[in-house]
């Protein structure tokens, strides 16, 4: 009996190997995530390998302008966000600011937003910065969103106050993170990689009070 030849595995390509080598900063807590989420009532889940960007430069500048061109603009002030398409701009600093970006828009991936960044620099005063693999972010989402994080941070998270749209720098469990409220009920929290998997099983406990059957 003749034997059948095996189908030859299509090569992976670059971005293919890039993808497959990362290793998410939460990615032990994956199942820890699912298992603790109550529908209805609080989730989260980890969004890794988002592009990410720092970038420093003076606002007056015509450096900004050309990197406002890229991004979709530049925030004015403190807690503003300001999102073109699928690219989000944080402001950080008077100077400072954090692109938030799709996975695939990362240069290793193919994508061009860093070189595009880069390019409006130029040789001018400013900085771009690569922070793609500095920070993980999470999501955290659901009526009790708001409540757990109450527990550990000291922003006053009131929907008056902290409105959807608005970033700010703060701590949580007292680890420095990045605070984006992207919804009414929808949190995103960016906590360097190395505080990661702490700050994922913290929030999981201050979670943990919501799947008893006596809280209403």
């Amino acid at each position: 009996m003749a034997e059948t030849a095996a189908s030859p595995t299509a090569p992976q390509n670059s971005a293919d190997k890039n993808l497959a080598a990362r290793v998410s900063p939460a990615g032990s807590l994956k199942d820890a995530f699912t298992a603790g989420s109550l529908a209805g009532t609080v989730e989260i889940r980890e969004l890794p390998y988002l592009t990410m960007a720092g970038l420093r430069a003076d606002v007056r500048s015509d450096t900004a302008q050309r990197l406002a061109a890229v991004t979709g603009g530049l925030p004015a002030g403190s807690g503003s966000v300001v999102v073109h398409g699928d690219t989000a701009v944080l402001w950080l600093g008077p100077a400072e600011f954090l692109v938030v970006a799709p996975t695939e828009a990362h240069e290793s991936l193919g994508g061009d937003l860093l070189p595009a960044l880069r390019e409006a620099l130029g040789g001018d005063a400013g900085q771009v910065v690569d922070l793609s693999a500095n920070r993980t972010t999470f999501e955290l989402t659901g009526p009790r969103a708001r409540a757990v994080l109450e527990k550990g941070c000291s922003l006053d998270l009131h929907p008056r106050v902290f409105k959807a749209g608005t970033a700010f720098s703060t701590e949580i469990a007292n680890i420095p993170a990045i605070l984006w409220k992207t919804g009414e009920e929808t949190f995103r929290i960016f906590p360097r990689a190395s505080f990661a998997e702490f700050l994922g099983r913290w929030l999981l406990d201050a979670m943990r009070e919501y799947a008893s059957p006596e809280v209403p």
